[in-house]
């Protein structure tokens, strides 16, 4: 008959400490009686009895959910109220193909985001509902709490775009001149 003795938690962390001491730093915080906060906190006790949590139930997954290519699984809790859809979701598979340390992975999400929001435009705009932009944007409390900010933001966008339109608008006009000098060639 074979005896099973139950170890205690200290020679379960020294076991751990032999199996990872080639990791530098490894185990560094799992001496309780080494609590490198100790002068600054007041200690309890209660930060070491989080190591032996249990794991919350898994959320069932009703939708699509993205989640990263590092981990084998979704984690237990995630949010459900925006599934990805359309060009936006698209654009969001594809960045979770890609490790969370690269730019392929974070660059795409931002785009996806501002696609996002064209997206919603046009949905809107498909129920006949217009966005107010002015509101929505909160340019009111800007305009209210920063108005020096606001006139150089808006000054700017206006010197942007007429800069921009002149420039369409004589490049245009030089196409055309070019064509008309073609024609009577």
């Amino acid at each position: 008959m074979e005896t099973t003795t139950k170890k205690t938690v200290t020679e379960e962390r020294t076991e751990e400490q032999e199996k990872y001491s080639h990791i530098k730093g490894w185990g560094i915080d799992a001496d309780p009686e080494n609590e490198p906060t100790y002068p600054i906190k007041d200690y309890t006790g209660d930060d070491h009895k989080r190591l032996n949590y249990k794991k919350p139930k898994q959320q069932p997954e009703d939708i699509e959910v993205l989640h990263s290519n590092e981990r084998p699984s979704v984690s237990s809790v995630f949010g459900t109220s925006t599934p990805p859809s359309g060009l936006s979701g698209l654009i969001r598979r594809l960045a979770f193909r890609y490790s969370e340390s690269s730019f392929g992975h974070w660059l795409p999400l931002i785009f996806a985001d501002r696609v996002n929001i064209w997206e919603g435009f046009l949905h809107d705009f498909k129920r006949l509902k217009f966005p107010n932009i002015f509101r929505e944007r909160g340019l009111k409390a800007e305009l209210k709490y920063n108005k020096k900010q606001f006139l150089a933001k808006t000054a700017v966008t206006v010197l942007v775009t007429t800069f921009v339109f002149a420039w369409m608008v004589t490049s245009a006009g030089r196409k055309r001149k070019k064509e008309r000098q073609k024609g009577k060639r």
